[in-house]
């Protein structure tokens, strides 16, 4: 009778299961040599057809022979126990009735979804780390502890600083024409108009963007009370697309410790579409695609893309 270990390993069996390994591997060595040498020297073609099939049907019964040993065998070793270095945990596995309670066996799994989600929380910190544009104090470098202090310095800027940093702006692409005005107190709101192409609302917060809305040129931007209008959309399908973009582009364009950087590379950004209608698609050479132009610009290179041929 097999001695059997208490890690459940029959030590007898898996004497001889390596024992028909090799065996295993020396027929399967005998079939390939057998077909290296080929039909032998005999008498008539014949002959030496037969021989050739004769010693070839044999070598192969030896490695299904073989085989099956192995296989009968490998049922008789057994399974070893898992054994994991989780301290006096382990003593779970010896309880014998491990069917009704696996609660070793649900730790285990427990233990490696814990390291598998370690491993994979590395990958995308690196990833993210990678980013140009930071979107959160605490990836450039400050601490959580500073974060709240950095805050009321940022969002508390004075008007006059606000308008000067627009004025700037305004200076700067001759093609557009930037109008400020408060009709809510401290808070400014933007009517950008880019030629006579588009019109855009902008509302801010101090010097941080909270919502942009794109429409035509020749569209209404006021409400009945003559105040700008930042709820309604545009009624062409173009300048929802566009809008849409610029939501995105806000998205992009964030560094919370510059946000007259973020203003100016919005509005560079958004200076881009002065060739709505007139610039084709770079992917496809395009000018229409569905009926409409490229309405997507890329924010580094500032191209024109349909919106389909810019994944």
């Amino acid at each position: 009778m097999a001695d059997v270990l208490s890690v459940g390993v029959n030590l007898e069996a898996f004497s001889q299961a390596i024992s028909a390994i090799q065996a295993l591997r020396s027929s399967v060595s005998r079939v390939f040599d057998c077909l290296k040498d080929g039909m032998r020297n005999k008498e008539t073609l014949e002959g030496r057809e037969k021989a050739f099939i004769a010693h070839f049907q044999d070598n192969l019964h030896s490695v299904n022979r073989d085989l099956n040993e192995l296989e009968r065998l490998s049922n008789l070793v057994g399974k070893p126990s898992e054994n994991h270095p989780l301290h006096n945990s382990g003593l779970l596995s010896l309880d014998p009735v491990q069917d009704k309670t696996p609660l070793y066996s649900q730790l285990l799994q427990a233990y490696k979804w814990s390291n598998k989600l370690q491993y994979h929380a590395g990958l995308a910190s690196g990833l993210l780390n990678q980013q140009s544009l930071k979107r959160s104090a605490n990836q450039m470098g400050v601490s959580a502890k500073r974060r709240p202090k950095a805050q009321p310095t940022t969002l508390v800027l004075p008007p006059q600083y606000v308008d000067d940093v627009i004025s700037r702006i305004d200076r700067m692409f001759p093609e557009m024409s930037i109008h400020l005005s408060r009709p809510n107190g401290t808070s400014a709101m933007l009517l950008v108009t880019l030629g006579k192409v588009l019109k855009v609302i902008v509302v801010m917060r101090s010097l941080f963007i909270d919502r942009t809305i794109v429409k035509g040129y020749s569209e209404n931007v006021y409400t009945e009370d003559g105040k700008l209008d930042i709820w309604s959309k545009s009624n062409y399908q173009v300048f929802q697309k566009v809008t849409d973009h610029a939501t995105t582009a806000l998205l992009h364009y964030q560094l919370p410790q510059m946000p007259d950087v973020v203003v100016r590379s919005f509005m560079t950004w958004l200076r881009s579409y002065i060739k709505l209608f007139q610039a084709p698609c770079q992917r496809c050479g395009k000018f229409l695609q569905d009926g409409l132009p490229p309405t997507w610009r890329d924010f580094r290179t500032l191209e024109a893309f349909h919106d389909t041929c810019r994944q």
